[in-house]
């Protein structure tokens, strides 16, 4: 443990500070492409741990940054100090009247916000697409806005009211009435210059027009002055200053948001131009026909869409030479509306110099596939970047009459400076573009030209009258240049406020504000060649917040930073170090990892760090371990009785005998070969009966977690086919089969190949060759053998279901309620919308929580290492629990072990869906 962590520690009297070397590197990459290692991370729990956290740093004289989600991209959440998670500790939602405010915490995502707001046909105003993974707290701490909220719906015009932290650690809530009151008694200093400084900015004309010029844009760049203009109360002051502040202000513990209404009526189209200076300069035009979004893309933007095999056919029938297009959208509350919009829009759309007629589409699944390519552009083009560079995303803003212009000079300077197949793209209608480039830090040649390039950018947008940041946030990269921008006096201002809040200077230094006129071309992050996965991670954290372990040991991104620091260590020699993260990531990064895949469905690059994990596990596994895995594939029924028969006599044991008896031999052998057991598992379940039927329509392959755990899924499957008329047949060795994902997840190559080949031939005699389809009834299992099979037909029980049995069944009786646990497998299958629809079936009040996510039990996971499923479920739990449910609700889910896991987590008894339809059709 580092020196500083121990002396943090010791003034907190607190556990929740780590020193160790793998948690200071994990957490110490964000998605910019800067950075630096802290000495010390704290998480505190609650607004008085973090006040206390503060102190503490201000007493020792070390400097923190605050880090929620780590999607900010200039360098504005690190730290070479203290790194505090203001993620963890403060995910709280509160939806007040009826939606039309909400009430967050910093660690909350834009994403889970917006889910709890949905049912109320609400939203909020800021929508960044990084949604999924950014935090509340983040989007104040940058002002960020996105691609519609423009600036009228941003951070700063739509936050209501705020609980902030100081750094002397005075908590003030302005939404009490004697804030003011309190800020002025025990913050007199601050509450006094607030007033200054307003009369001050106030004072000086030229102040003033340069604040108006700037604000009328999105601009990020420095502190918000414009709240001097805009607000006259301190408190008031106080809020809108936090705003775009990057935590070097204070901390906010809670913010309530006013929200907007989401538009259910509504028709994007693509207007495609010759070049990309036409596109840019028709802006103009295209706004006063009315469109809410005019989202740009240049011809690199087009060429990357059309290599997506989801490429929308408008694009993919495009023959890309010059040619730029904008995506765009008409919003309206109902159909009617629309049509009229529609109606004024078309005369001015059809006045564009367009390649092709604008076609205006209302099909929902064309509308997501235009917006998949726009939002798809950093994805698409970050995974074709060559290995060793960094994809630098950045963005800046002019006058919307300035955007041809701008786009002009900025291809000027992507030919001067040789950069290769950069991209332009960005928010036409508020005049903020994005560009990306692949960049090498690594090589000084390179390094120059980034310098020399960013210079010359800079030029560029402040004489076209722009600011150089719009929606990312100042950070370390254009810190130097707030004087360039803003002048001595505007900069005199925001380093007085700077002295206001933070005297001592703790909180995030060299973000916003600096001395340093080189702080942006120091600390950057070098990205040497590791491993296929991990290259082509950008760091982004878009994993982060579908991770089952997010809250217990490591993210997939800090799963793949690891590896890239446990490189650095051992080409530099530091074998210590390595060491070190060999022995923590053996159970942070490999045993307690899910390897569910989730991470995959929210990676922009498509990373899935499971495989990754099952690659590790394959490479550390025994030769006795695998002799014993191979061994197991070709004894498949006598291994899967033995463990049915093991938990049935457990089940007649006194508890205490074999959970004593799990404990003594995972003292023995270890936590990862011995599960832990669990009085709540019950006795085991029966060998899986062979079908035999000519006739059949269908293969069922039941899952051998049947015969281990119990459950009724095969039963209920088969008396449900045989209700509607559906013939069966099974495998002949069906009690001797598996999918091969116990195989899998585990890296036991030789045992997943040997069942695979038993698989596939068994199946290739049962189908017919492939003629009949195979019908699985565990959605993890389902996923399994489609990795396993090719050119037979699978589907899951679900889906079967839903497509081929429901039609031919009548319901006898109804449930109450249903509240539906959709599993990992189910997502990755599409099979989800087929498990809520067959607890619709059964039940007109079908629940999914919004906070639903991986159960982690994973197979065996939930028993190697039940803290896993208890911190993956969490969430969940606390929402399925605070439920109002009528007497009779059933709990449903489509996989054996996810049911054991979610009864478990919850208390309530989770079971197969098909188990509750087939007792609604008796």
């Amino acid at each position: 443990m580092s020196t500083l962590a121990r002396d943090l520690g010791r003034a907190l009297g607190d556990h929740r500070v780590s020193g160790r070397p793998l948690d200071l590197l994990a957490r110490a990459h964000d998605a910019s492409h800067y950075l630096l290692h802290p000495q010390a991370v704290a998480t505190p729990g609650d607004v008085d741990g973090v006040a206390e956290v503060m102190r503490a740093c201000t007493r020792l004289g070390v400097p923190l940054t605050f880090r929620g989600g780590g999607t900010s991209l200039s360098g504005q959440a690190l730290s070479d100090s203290v790194l505090v998670d203001t993620r963890t500790g403060f995910t709280g939602i509160e939806v007040l009247d009826q939606g039309a405010r909400v009430r967050v915490q910093p660690g909350a995502t834009v994403r889970a916000v917006n889910t709890r707001l949905a049912r109320h046909g609400r939203k909020l105003g800021p929508d960044p697409a990084s949604e999924i993974a950014c935090t509340l707290g983040g989007v104040i701490a940058n002002n960020s806005s996105g691609m519609q909220c423009g600036t009228a719906l941003n951070t700063y015009n739509t936050v209501e009211s705020m609980v902030v932290v100081l750094p002397s650690g005075t908590v003030v809530d302005s939404a009490d009435p004697g804030a003011g009151a309190l800020l002025a008694e025990r913050e007199p200093g601050l509450h006094a210059g607030l007033l200054a400084l307003r009369d001050r900015v106030r004072g000086d004309t030229g102040s003033v027009a340069t604040l108006e010029r700037l604000f009328a844009l999105k601009n990020t760049m420095g502190y918000g002055l414009n709240s001097f203009l805009d607000h006259d109360d301190p408190v008031d002051l106080l809020v809108h200053l936090m705003v775009g502040s990057e935590g070097t202000l204070g901390f906010v513990a809670s913010a309530v948001f006013r929200t907007v209404e989401v538009m259910p009526s509504v028709a994007t189209g693509l207007l495609v131009f010759d070049d990309l200076s036409t596109a840019s300069s028709a802006v103009p035009d295209v706004l006063a026909t009315g469109v809410a979004t005019a989202e740009l893309l240049d011809a690199a933007s087009l060429r990357v869409a059309q290599s997506d095999p989801g490429c929308p056919e408008q694009i993919r029938r495009l023959d890309v030479r010059r040619h730029a297009a904008l995506l765009v959208e008409l919003q309206a509350p109902d159909a009617d509306a629309l049509a009229d919009a529609r109606a004024q829009a078309e005369p001015g759309l059809g006045g564009l110099p367009l390649t092709s007629s604008a076609e205006l589409t209302t099909d929902a699944a064309e509308r997501a596939s235009l917006w998949r390519t726009r939002k798809g552009l950093y994805s698409a083009v970050a995974a074709a970047r060559p290995q060793g560079s960094n994809a630098l995303l950045e963005d800046v803003a002019v006058p919307v009459d300035q955007l041809g212009d701008m786009c002009r000079g900025l291809t000027r300077l992507f030919d001067q400076h040789a950069y290769e197949s950069p991209v332009i793209f960005g928010h036409a209608r508020d005049g903020n573009l994005h560009f990306l480039l692949d960049e090498r830090f690594d090589d000084a040649a390179m390094l120059r030209r980034y310098e020399d390039f960013t210079t010359d950018m800079i030029d560029l947008v402040l004489d076209l009258g722009g600011t150089l940041k719009a929606e990312h946030g100042t950070g370390r990269i254009m810190a130097p240049f707030v004087e360039r921008q803003y002048g001595a006096e505007l900069t005199g201002v925001m380093r007085g406020l700077k002295r206001l809040f933070d005297p001592e200077g703790v909180l995030n230094p060299g973000s916003v504000l600096t001395d340093d006129p080189g702080l942006w071309l120091r600390d950057l992050k070098t990205a040497a060649p590791v491993e296929e996965e991990v290259d082509r991670c950008v760091e982004c954290g878009f994993c982060e917040p579908v991770c089952p372990s997010r809250s217990l040991t490591l993210t997939p991104r800090q799963r793949i930073v690891l590896r890239r620091e446990r490189e650095a260590a051992l080409a530099r020699g530091d074998h210590d170090l390595v060491a070190s993260l060999d022995e923590d990531y053996a159970h942070d990064g490999v045993e307690t990892c899910a390897a569910d895949g989730m991470c995959a469905g929210a990676c922009p690059v498509l990373i899935n760090t499971g495989d990754l994990v099952k690659r590790l596990r394959s490479e550390a596994t025994s030769p006795t371990s695998e002799r014993v895995w191979r061994a197991a594939a070709g004894h498949w029924d006598g291994a899967t009785r033995a463990a049915s028969a093991a938990l049935t006599t457990a089940a007649r044991l006194p508890d205490p005998v074999p959970v004593g008896l799990s404990r003594a031999g995972r003292r023995v052998a270890g936590e990862e070969q011995v599960p832990l057991y669990d009085p709540a598992l019950g006795p085991g379940g029966a060998r899986r009966e062979v079908l035999s039927d000519p006739a059949a329509e269908v293969v069922l392959f039941s899952a051998c977690v049947g015969t281990m755990f119990g459950g009724g899924a095969d039963d209920a499957f088969r008396t449900l086919c045989e209700r509607a008329g559906v013939r069966l047949r099974t495998p002949d060795d069906l009690p001797s089969l598996c999918c091969g994902t116990p195989w899998k997840s585990k890296g036991q190559v030789a045992g997943h190949e040997r069942m695979a080949a038993l698989v596939r031939a068994s199946l290739d005699r049962a189908t017919d060759g492939g003629r009949l389809p195979v019908v699985v009834d565990a959605s993890s299992c389902t996923e399994g053998l489609l990795g396993v099979l090719d050119g037979v037909e699978v589907l899951d029980a679900t889906t079967y279901a839903v497509r081929h049995l429901l039609p031919r069944l009548t319901r006898s009786t109804s449930v109450p309620a249903v509240v539906v646990h959709p599993t990992c497998s189910s997502t990755a299958l599409g099979a989800t919308d087929d498990l809520v629809a067959l607890g619709r079936f059964v039940s007109d009040d079908v629940r999914v929580p919004d906070a639903w996510g991986c159960c982690a039990f994973a197979g065996d996971r939930g028993l190697l290492h039940p803290e896993l499923t208890a911190s993956a479920t969490a969430p969940e739990t606390a929402e399925v629990q605070a439920m109002a449910l009528p007497a009779g609700a059933a709990y449903v889910s489509g996989n054996r072990t996810c049911e054991i896991g979610m009864t478990r987590a919850t208390g309530a008894s989770y079971r197969h869906v098909l188990e509750v339809v087939e007792e609604a059709t008796r």
